[in-house]
């Protein structure tokens, strides 16, 4: 099974820059995208259908802002839109499905880069999120969470981890929260085939010309619960595929 997770920041501009084809030559069994920018009115559902993928949405109220999606060649089992907690369903900020005997689910983390007000929202979501995950883990086996955690977990992940030491994202406490993360039960699926490849990002700024210098962050990441440790098969960052400030991320499991 290949899994491709993606902020496409704003799914109609996306597709236009491609999207679709990009999905069609990749041909994952699964797509986590983060950060729709649309309502279920205005996302051209018909463009994935026609490529045989079964397709789940979470909009936000708010239009043109956050909302996920999955894309599924499988139909799912079982969906659950949300995760009970309305200030972030509001938002339109997670979507889970059931298939076989996995769990997937694909969040988009509030981002703290435009103030004090939305950092606040970020450091009461990561711990709400953190005891939702707990509580799926022991009822599921199984867990893959896609999406953009909008966190850099170490120093590696980041062009310039001094500079931006003070940086939402990048902060200590956040940082601390990935640990936590990833010291009870999940695994990063990226860096467990790649512990020390460095210059690997899938955010880059719009400003001073980032992407082409390759100054990134990696925020976007497929968590894997231990039990699924023996079923990974090779993970990457297709940095080469712009159709967004981030890049897709994906994923094979056996």
């Amino acid at each position: 099974m290949k899994i491709i997770s993606y902020n496409v920041n704003g799914i109609r501009a996306a597709i236009k820059k491609g999207l679709v084809d990009f999905i069609q030559r990749a041909d994952p069994d699964i797509v986590c995208i983060q950060e729709t920018k649309a309502h279920i009115e205005d996302i051209n559902a018909k463009l994935f259908e026609d490529l045989g993928y079964h397709t789940y949405w979470h909009c936000a109220d708010k239009k043109g802002y956050s909302g996920v999606g999955i894309l599924s060649k499988k139909k799912a089992d079982k969906v659950i839109i949300g995760c009970g907690i309305p200030e972030y369903d509001r938002e339109g900020r997670v979507i889970q499905i059931e298939i076989d005997d996995l769990v997937i689910v694909n969040t988009y983390f509030p981002s703290g880069s435009s103030g004090e007000e939305r950092q606040a929202v970020k450091m009461k979501f990561l711990p709400d999120y953190y005891e939702y995950i707990n509580q799926l883990k022991s009822k599921y086996e199984n867990l893959i969470i896609c999406g953009d955690y909008n966190i850099c977990h170490r120093a590696i992940d980041i062009h310039n981890p001094v500079g931006n030491k003070n940086s939402s994202g990048f902060l200590p406490e956040e940082r601390a929260w990935m640990d936590q993360w990833f010291d009870n039960g999940m695994i990063d699926s990226y860096r467990y085939f790649y512990p020390d490849t460095a210059h690997q990002y899938s955010w880059w700024s719009a400003r001073f010309n980032s992407r082409a210098n390759n100054k990134g962050w990696r925020i976007d990441y497929i968590s894997v619960s231990e039990k699924l440790k023996d079923r990974l098969k090779s993970a990457s960052i297709l940095q080469e595929e712009v159709h967004s400030d981030h890049c897709p991320i994906s994923l094979e499991i056996k």
